[in-house]
């Protein structure tokens, strides 16, 4: 007799799919930015850049808690983030500010996106898998996320009686230039902090997230591209003070991963040694 099939067994299908739903849906709020963005309707087309970001930051979070994370979706979020805060950002600032610009406008929009690119590859090698109190390198997530709410900033009453003097056109250019050089250097960004009761720093990890749902949801065109550009300037401030290279703690790996070479149908990385062949847990954000 053929036994019954374990009733758990099709739950922990449908657990492990969620946090690819999530990622695909991360995927579809970057495309329909962009079919936005063409229209002229640059509002909605930024607003939908950051859902997918948030979306992005609960597939990583579901994939953990539910310990369901695959190589598949650690992969997957990668190429769904080169679309939605590559590309996708990229666009947005093209059609807004340089597609009436002189013909190599566009140059600065490749290098974001090489930038996006760059910076999740080298995620995937460093730290994708691995428990992280920080990101090398400033996340192509955050950055786009900046990017895309510059354009509800600007249409604040704040943005109009402070920056409104300043040469936006050039702003641009050297906000993504700025952006691309983060993404791809050595620099130190914090994680978002877990928050807990049951310790200091878990109440002020909720603290800091409490602050910001509050103040995004009241002002959330005046605030969040502040926010983003805080998050750079700390990254920054900081390794200005204490240096933009910093030496692996004992018990990290180092930060730079070694050129992979093919061997026998697996893959070896020279820095780390031969990659695990068991369930690698998605990556998070990049």
């Amino acid at each position: 007799m053929r036994p019954f099939p374990s009733p758990g067994g099709g739950i922990r299908r449908v657990v492990i799919v969620v946090p690819s739903l999530f990622t695909l849906f991360n995927l579809f709020f970057g495309i329909w930015a962009m079919v936005l963005a063409s229209r002229g309707e640059f509002y909605r087309a930024s607003w939908y850049i950051f859902f997918a970001g948030i979306l992005d930051a609960l597939d990583g979070r579901v994939a953990r808690l539910s310990k369901t994370g695959t190589r598949f979706g650690a992969e997957l979020d990668s190429l769904v983030d080169v679309v939605s805060f590559g590309v996708a950002p990229a666009f947005l600032i093209y059609q807004l500010e340089f597609a009436s610009g002189g013909q190599a406008e566009w140059i600065f929009c490749w290098f974001y996106v090489m930038a996006a690119a760059i910076r999740l590859a080298r995620f995937n090698i460093t730290q994708a898998g691995r428990a992280k109190r920080y990101f090398i390198g400033l996340p192509s997530p955050a950055a786009g996320m900046t990017l895309a709410t510059f354009y509800p900033f600007t249409t604040t009453e704040l943005y109009q009686q402070v920056f409104r003097f300043l040469p936006r056109h050039h702003l641009m250019q050297f906000l993504m230039i700025l952006l691309s050089i983060l993404m791809v250097s050595n620099v130190r960004y914090a994680t978002l902090p877990r928050a807990g009761f049951r310790s200091v720093k878990g109440l002020l990890g909720l603290a800091t997230i409490l602050f910001i749902l509050i103040f995004g949801l009241l002002e959330h065109d005046a605030f969040f591209f502040p926010l983003g550009a805080a998050y750079m300037a700390y990254g920054i401030l900081r390794a200005a003070l204490l240096g933009f290279f910093f030496e692996a703690a004992e018990d990290e790996e180092a930060e730079t991963a070694g050129p992979i070479v093919i061997r026998d149908s697996e893959r070896v990385n020279e820095a780390y040694g031969p990659s695990s062949r068991g369930i690698a847990p998605r990556g998070g954000a990049g």
